[in-house]
């Protein structure tokens, strides 16, 4: 696609890097052309392509799941079934080993975010200028298909895991509780004079500590596959250089493509894990 368009390298790259942007230009609302004008759109641009996909493959996963549960046996078990069932209890499990409270909503909500941020991930694996090209037959010139290479996403995500932790902190320990915590640890003493003076640095180190959670949460997510998505398009470049080149950019991506079926299930894992482990401690009432 490279070679077809006769872009240059930093084009190509730039290009694969833009996400289709619905905004507000000079001349109203509308898509954006190219890089510069998504940019100023400013923070009521909404990346289409990040939404339609991020809400699509979250669709797959309600509508697999439900089918799978409601073509559920305990006779002999289809494969899908048996699929399912590995996962939902790896799940369960991750979720007993981590989570210390008691709350029945935990376990669902740890489900849906490991099979949906998968599925995100797992878009990484269809090759960068299959899907695009298709789509611009239709007059799209923009496309990211991959919805956690795009930070509004894993922010979005991390920041509804943020509300979920103040919620259940207040809920649990009480509004004087969750201020307490805050105010009160890690340094403290018996005289309130000493403990009083000890509340500004303790609220300086917990508050920074807690809004680090989502930050952490959702830019881990979106550097690890930002990253990988970034080495997939470097080897596509290779194809537009010749059959010898090319033919090592196919061994190349095949090799990465193995190796990253392990990243974006780790990173999957990896933010499940530590969203179970924050609403745990959000849980403790000390």
């Amino acid at each position: 696609m490279a070679g077809e368009t006769q872009q240059t390298g930093s084009e190509y790259i730039q290009h694969h890097l833009t996400n289709l942007t619905f905004g507000q230009t000079d001349h109203g609302w509308g898509f954006a052309h190219n890089a510069q004008e998504a940019a100023e759109m400013g923070f009521m641009a909404v990346n289409v392509d990040s939404l339609c996909w991020s809400i699509g493959l979250g669709l797959v996963f309600s509508l697999l799941f439900r089918w799978a549960a409601k073509r559920a046996t305990s006779g002999i078990p289809t494969g899908f079934q048996n699929f399912v069932e590995m996962i939902v209890e790896f799940v369960d499990g991750t979720v007993k080993d981590s989570f210390h409270g008691r709350n029945p909503w935990i376990a669902p909500m740890a489900l849906t975010i490991f099979v949906w941020v998968f599925l995100m991930n797992l878009m990484d694996l269809i090759p960068v200028d299959v899907i695009p090209y298709l789509l611009s037959f239709a007059g799209v010139h923009f496309q990211k298909i991959v919805p956690s290479t795009d930070p509004n996403i894993t922010l979005g995500m991390a920041l509804a895991v943020f509300g979920m932790i103040l919620y259940y902190s207040i809920k649990v320990k009480g509004i004087g509780g969750f201020v307490g915590e805050l105010a009160l640890q890690p340094f403290g003493a018996k005289n309130p004079v000493i403990q009083a003076a000890f509340i500004p640095i303790n609220l300086t180190l917990e508050i920074v500590g807690l809004l680090a959670k989502p930050f952490s949460l959702g830019l881990r997510l979106f550097g690890n596959m930002y990253a990988g998505e970034m080495i997939f398009i470097l080897i596509a470049m290779m194809y537009g250089g010749g059959l010898l080149l090319g033919a090592f950019g196919g061994v190349l991506q095949l090799g990465w493509a193995i190796f990253h079926i392990l990243i974006i299930t780790l990173q999957a894992f990896i933010f499940m894990v530590l969203t179970v482990v924050y609403l745990s401690m959000a849980h403790e009432d000390h």
